[in-house]
């Protein structure tokens, strides 16, 4: 495989904002715009230099269909740069990256801005069935009577029981499961306990809360309309403890499950962006890269045990690199749920799973806890679906910068059934000379 490396030049995104049962204060477009104005005034270049823009988003809003497009003109790209939005579920802002790659190795593009967002508290609320066709039969009613007649036969249970958008985007329409059925799926497969969760649960919480010394530069600040400034990830709890959490109650099998919503991602607004670029573009701008990517991999699978996606992205990275778990220095396996990054864990040390389902002769191995998520995941910071893919990608190269490795995988589980990985590398490379032309 003919994989031209990509440079990653810089990236920003958002603080991510818990939803809590109402619409955020910000619209998507809102997060993207400020967490891409912030990157772009760093610079050297207009952001009407930029060859293109590629945002992911899961769930957009009617009034933002094509939700690049009017971010793009919202940064001041101008009326040039054309802008487009991809959807690949959990995986859309990863999408967005490697479009964005194709894009630059076919030389069709020298400098990408690539990224994702999701505010899905502001996911809708949707009419029923019944409501809807009501709705019709009362447009074409004509005369007073009529109108009446149709108001006669309105019940409250019919217009007040309204479809929530997020549990349908959340629920596979071919197994009919929600994503934490799926999870519950896979927890039941390996064996893994609700302590086993739990503790990785707190784990993420309390390695997100150490990084915030420093370890998360890469966020910028979001301001509201009143001035109101929001620096952090608000659902990093610090009083998060196993006591706590083995108080809560399954939520997706309540009677016999284990996934709560202590050990599974949070409902959240946010976005993130990273700025690609070829090496004719880096050269052009002297531009200084965090790092490289270097392979992507997408997969698919059965959507029952859709967290299992990463397993089956990443190891054909690794085969094609003859790489072991083991020299892959930090891992980005995003936290859809604690049971479905545990079980991608005991994927890999299995030998039956990597036989049957892999085709390798024997179990990868083992990914020590030491190199995997070491600032936290969803599961503290929150999965804002179209952006999770890109946060991992950026954070990844700033972790291993920020510990001096060189190589890391960024990996995701994507909804109905599908996985997707990135191999990224650091580089040291100091850029003399003029610019070129």
């Amino acid at each position: 495989m003919n994989f031209q490396p990509v440079y990653v030049v810089d990236g920003a995104r958002t603080p991510f904002l818990k939803g809590r049962n109402a619409p955020g204060l910000f619209a998507a477009s809102d997060l993207a715009v400020q967490a891409g104005r912030s990157l772009l005034i760093r610079q050297p270049f207009a952001a009407s230099e930029l060859d293109e823009v590629i945002l992911g988003c899961a769930s957009p809003s009617p009034d933002e269909v094509n939700i690049a497009r009017v971010v793009s003109l919202r940064l001041g790209c101008g009326q040039r740069v054309p802008a487009w939005t991809v959807m690949r579920n959990c995986a859309s802002g990863m999408q967005a990256i490697d479009s964005a790659i194709a894009n630059i190795q076919n030389g069709r593009s020298q400098l990408v801005l690539a990224g994702g967002v999701d505010a899905l508290s502001r996911a809708p609320l949707l009419y029923n069935e019944a409501m809807v066709r009501w709705f019709a039969q009362m447009m074409q009613a004509r005369t007073l009577r009529q109108k009446i007649g149709m108001f006669a036969r309105l019940r409250p249970a019919q217009a007040l029981s309204p479809v929530i958008g997020i549990l349908k985007g959340l629920t596979d329409p071919m197994t009919g499961l929600l994503m934490g059925q799926t999870a519950e799926n896979l927890a039941w497969r390996f064996g893994i306990s609700r302590q086993q969760m739990d503790e990785y649960s707190v784990h993420s919480h309390q390695r997100a809360l150490a990084a915030r010394a420093g370890r998360f530069d890469e966020i910028v600040p979001l301001v509201d309309a009143q001035g109101r400034v929001y620096a952090e990830d608000d659902g990093v709890r610090a009083d998060s403890n196993l006591a706590d959490l083995a108080r809560l109650k399954p939520f997706f099998d309540r009677k016999y499950g284990r996934v709560t919503p202590g050990n599974s991602s949070q409902i959240t607004d946010g976005a993130a962006w990273l700025l690609l670029a070829s090496e004719r573009a880096v050269e052009r701008w002297r531009l200084e890269p965090l790092g490289l990517i270097t392979d992507s991999q997408w997969a698919g699978l059965d959507p029952a045990e859709m967290g299992l996606g990463p397993v089956h992205a990443a190891t054909p990275i690794l085969q094609r690199h003859q790489l072991a778990l083991q020299d892959i220095d930090l891992w980005e396996i995003n936290e859809a749920f604690a049971a479905q990054v545990l079980a991608c864990l005991a994927a890999w040390e299995s030998g039956e799973y990597c036989r049957e389902r892999l085709d390798l002769p024997a179990a990868l191995g083992e990914v020590s806890p030491d190199r995997l998520n070491v600032d936290g995941g969803a599961i503290a910071l929150g999965h804002p679906v179209g952006a999770s893919g890109a946060r991992i990608v950026l954070h990844l190269l700033r972790a291993l910068r920020a510990s001096g490795a060189r190589r890391g995988i960024a990996a995701i589980c994507i909804g109905g059934g599908q996985g997707g990985a990135m191999l990224v590398e650091t580089i040291e490379r100091e850029r003399k000379g003029a610019a070129k032309p």
